[in-house]
C-alpha cells in the first residue's frame, strides 16, 4: 500500500516527460490547447477552419457583432441627425486661357439647409464670382441654386433651391457659452467626398482674419479635421445642433488639415440672416472705433481704473462714436512692435452688460441693428460716465492697431 503513491508519482512524471519530449516539439496537441484556452478566455468568439490546396487555416471569428459603446452611439446619432441637412455645393465660374478662350472652372464646398422652403447657408468664398451654382443633397439629387444674398464682410452667402420636397432643416443652437474642450463634429464634403464627418474639440475662441482678410469675431477654433470642400458646412455640438459654419484652416501653405480649423459662430450668422430678412442686405451695427484689449497687466501699466474692458485706440471720423463724443487715444505707445494710441475712453459696459473683452462687445452688438441707440458705460480718466450712441452701419475700415467694431 505504501508503494502506491510512489508509483502514481512516477507514472505522472513519466507521462509529463513523454508529452514534453515527444509530442510538444511536433505541435501535436498545440491546436487542442489553443482551442481550449481560446474558448475559455474569449467565450464570444468561435473557431473557423478553412481548408484548401495550401492546407488548413484556422481563424478566430466573433460570435456576434459587438454592441456600440456610448461614445460610438453618440457619434452615430449626430451623423444620422445632421447628414440629411448637409449639402454639397458646386460653383462654376468662367476663366479665359492664353488665347482668350472661355474655360469653365469648378469649385466645391458645403452648406446646410435652413428651412423646408429651400434656403441654404454657406460661405461667400464658396460661390464667389460663380456663373452657376448647383446643390447636391444627401440623397444624391442635384438642383440648380440661386444666390439670394451675400455678406462678404462675414463671408456668408444665402442660397435657394426651388420646389424640392422633403427637405430636412438643421437645428440651430447658440454659440454663446461655448467652452474650450467641448466636443464638436464637422460634416461636409472634403475633396469632394460627400457626407464625411470628423470629430474633435473646441481648441479656442479667438478673433481671426477670414479668407478675404475680413475680421471674424469669436471664431471657433477646432482640431476636428477640416479640408478643402468643408467650407460652408456645419460645425455641430454633441446633440447634432449647429454652433458654427466651417470656414477655413490654418495650413501654413499645405492645402489640407493641420489640426487647426476655424468656424464662424452661428450667432453671427443669425444676425446676418436677420438683416437679410429685414432689409434684404446686411446692415450690421457699428461703433466705428478701433479698439485695444485690456488685461490686468496693461491696466496696471497704464494706470487704468479697471482691469478689464475695451480701450478706444481711435474713433473713425464722422462715425457713431465720433458723433457721440467718444474719444480715442492721444499718446503713442507700443504693444510689442505694433504702435498704438493710449489715453482714450475705456468701455466697460453696454446697456448695463459688462464688456470685459472684444468677444463680449461682439456678442452685445449682435443683438442690435444699425440705427439702435445704446448706452455705453466708460471711464474717461478716472471718471465713470454713461454715453448714448446711435449705432451706424458697419464700414469696411481696418487698422493695424486693432479691429473696427
Amino acid at each position: 500500500m505504501k508503494l502506491r503513491p510512489v508509483l502514481l508519482v512516477i507514472l505522472l512524471l513519466s507521462g509529463f516527460y513523454y508529452l514534453t519530449t515527444h509530442l510538444a516539439p511536433t505541435g501535436t496537441f498545440a491546436p487542442w490547447v489553443h482551442h481550449v484556452f481560446t474558448r475559455a478566455a474569449a467565450p464570444d468568439v468561435s473557431p473557423a477552419t478553412v481548408r484548401g490546396p495550401m492546407g488548413t487555416l484556422e481563424l478566430t471569428e466573433a460570435a456576434a457583432a459587438p454592441a456600440f459603446d456610448i461614445e460610438e452611439q453618440q457619434n452615430i446619432a449626430v451623423y444620422k441627425k445632421a447628414l440629411p441637412s448637409v449639402v454639397n455645393i458646386t460653383s462654376t465660374a468662367v476663366a479665359y486661357d492664353f488665347f482668350y478662350g472661355p474655360v469653365p472652372q469648378q469649385g466645391q464646398g458645403s452648406g446646410f439647409i435652413l428651412n423646408k422652403d429651400g434656403l441654404i447657408l454657406t460661405n461667400n468664398h464658396v460661390i464667389n464670382n460663380a456663373q452657376r451654382v448647383e446643390v447636391k443633397l444627401s440623397n444624391k439629387h442635384t438642383y440648380k441654386a440661386r444666390v439670394l444674398a451675400v455678406d462678404k464682410g462675414h463671408d456668408l452667402a444665402l442660397l435657394k433651391i426651388d420646389n424640392v420636397p422633403n427637405l430636412v432643416p438643421v437645428t440651430l443652437a447658440s454659440s454663446q457659452g461655448l467652452v474650450v474642450g467641448q466636443r464638436v463634429y464637422a460634416i461636409g464634403n472634403p475633396f469632394g467626398l460627400q457626407g464625411t464627418m470628423t470629430r474633435g474639440i473646441i481648441s479656442a475662441i479667438r478673433s481671426i482674419r477670414g479668407p478675404e482678410q475680413n475680421p471674424i469675431e469669436d471664431a471657433i477654433q477646432t482640431d476636428a479635421s477640416v479640408n478643402p470642400g468643408n467650407s460652408g458646412g456645419p460645425l455641430l455640438n454633441s446633440r447634432g445642433e449647429v454652433i458654427g459654419i466651417t470656414t477655413m484652416i490654418a495650413s501654413n501653405g499645405a492645402d489640407q488639415s493641420s489640426g487647426v480649423g476655424f468656424a464662424i459662430p452661428i450667432d453671427t450668422a443669425k444676425a446676418v440672416l436677420s438683416d437679410f430678412e429685414k432689409y434684404g442686405y446686411v446692415r450690421r451695427p457699428s461703433l466705428d472705433i478701433v479698439t485695444l484689449p485690456i488685461g490686468p497687466d496693461i491696466a496696471q501699466q497704464l494706470g487704468l481704473p479697471a482691469d478689464y474692458g475695451i480701450l478706444i485706440d481711435h474713433v473713425l471720423p464722422g462715425g457713431a462714436a465720433a458723433r457721440a463724443g467718444l474719444r480715442g487715444g492721444n499718446q503713442r505707445a507700443y504693444m510689442g512692435n505694433i504702435p498704438v494710441m493710449v489715453g482714450g475712453d475705456l468701455i466697460v459696459a453696454l446697456d448695463g452688460q459688462d464688456i470685459a473683452n472684444a468677444q463680449d462687445l461682439s456678442a452685445a452688438m449682435n443683438s442690435h441693428h444699425a440705427g439702435d441707440v445704446v448706452t455705453l458705460t466708460i471711464f474717461r480718466g478716472q471718471k465713470r460716465m454713461d454715453v448714448k450712441v446711435t449705432l451706424s452701419d458697419a464700414k469696411d475700415q481696418q487698422s493695424q492697431s486693432g479691429e473696427q467694431t
